[in-house]
């Protein structure tokens, strides 16, 4: 049964999240989700923040004092290519990076509809150039992010597959959002259950990020992409999002192609629930299951 903490927390999202994520233009859902976060969101004690240009693309530096020299995350934020930017994410990758004792880009990767597919990418790929360039190696480097990051990521690494780069270590994909079709049974099953995401009009945000290509692109929705010789992943994915499928069919797909694929399902849970650590016994237990998974193979 989820806790008495999560359970608060989901009630009071349904009450709010017409004001943060509703039917609103773009630039005030940005204001609104950037100052909720600055009122709410700290990064952890023991981690030191920093701004850096990753190979031109502004970013957080995020360095916990007990970080294992030579280990670093590369991590994508969430906010369905067009909303979310560090400040939002900051606290959340500031305790991933402490559980798993690495250092943490997080990069503020360009947002439709300015800048569409494949600026994202572009800046995912720009980042991962940028740790190697600053003598990270890939068998100590991890790709992350959350919903249209954890999309992100997983795009990444098929680029970085498909261009014969070298692969990072690990993947860990907070409720990904992989098929931007939407054509999940979850979608429509969840969609009452779901105290934070609902199918909207924007539609056209979708399809001005794709820029002319596809949904289907792999690039673009990467659950269509062929998932062989993808390095370790973590999915993880709480039973009340609407993307609840994207998870489920992206792992059965990558077990069946022969990736080392670990499906965490958490009970009771929304979409990117580990942003509420500190506050939800959930999401603390999740970050830690992320960093045993991160020590494990970095």
């Amino acid at each position: 049964m989820a806790s008495l903490r999560s359970r608060i927390v989901q009630r009071i999202m349904r009450d709010t999240k017409d004001a943060l994520l509703g039917d609103l233009p773009v630039e005030v859902r940005r204001r609104r989700i950037d100052s909720a976060a600055r009122r709410a969101i700290r990064v952890p004690r023991g981690v030191c923040l920093k701004t850096v240009s990753a190979n031109g693309v502004p970013s957080d530096w995020l360095e916990p004092d007990e970080a294992i020299p030579g280990r670093a995350i590369l991590y994508l934020h969430g906010g369905a290519y067009v909303i979310c930017s560090p400040s939002t994410h900051r606290g959340l990758v500031g305790h991933i990076a402490q559980t798993s004792q690495s250092r943490a880009l997080l990069i503020d990767y360009r947002l439709a509809p300015e800048h569409p597919f494949p600026a994202a990418l572009d800046d995912a790929l720009a980042g991962y150039r940028w740790l190697l360039e600053n003598g990270y190696s890939p068998e100590h480097i991890a790709i992350g992010g959350d919903s249209a990051g954890g999309g992100l990521t997983l795009a990444t690494a098929l680029f970085l597959r498909d261009t014969h780069k070298i692969m990072p270590a690990a993947l860990f994909l907070l409720s990904p959002w992989t098929d931007l079709t939407f054509s999940g049974e979850s979608v429509h099953t969840r969609a009452d259950r779901d105290p934070l995401l609902s199918l909207s009009n924007d539609d056209w945000l979708v399809k001005i990020y794709a820029n002319g290509h596809p949904l289907e692109y792999p690039y673009i929705s990467p659950l269509f992409g062929d998932m062989h010789d993808l390095p370790p992943t973590l999915i993880q994915v709480g039973t009340e999002e609407i993307l609840y499928d994207d998870s489920i069919r992206l792992e059965q797909k990558a077990r069946l192609a022969g990736v080392n694929v670990t499906l965490e399902t958490w009970p009771g849970m929304w979409h990117v629930f580990q942003g509420f650590a500190p506050y939800v016994p959930e999401s603390r237990q999740a970050i830690e299951k992320i960093g045993e998974f991160l020590r494990a193979h970095l």
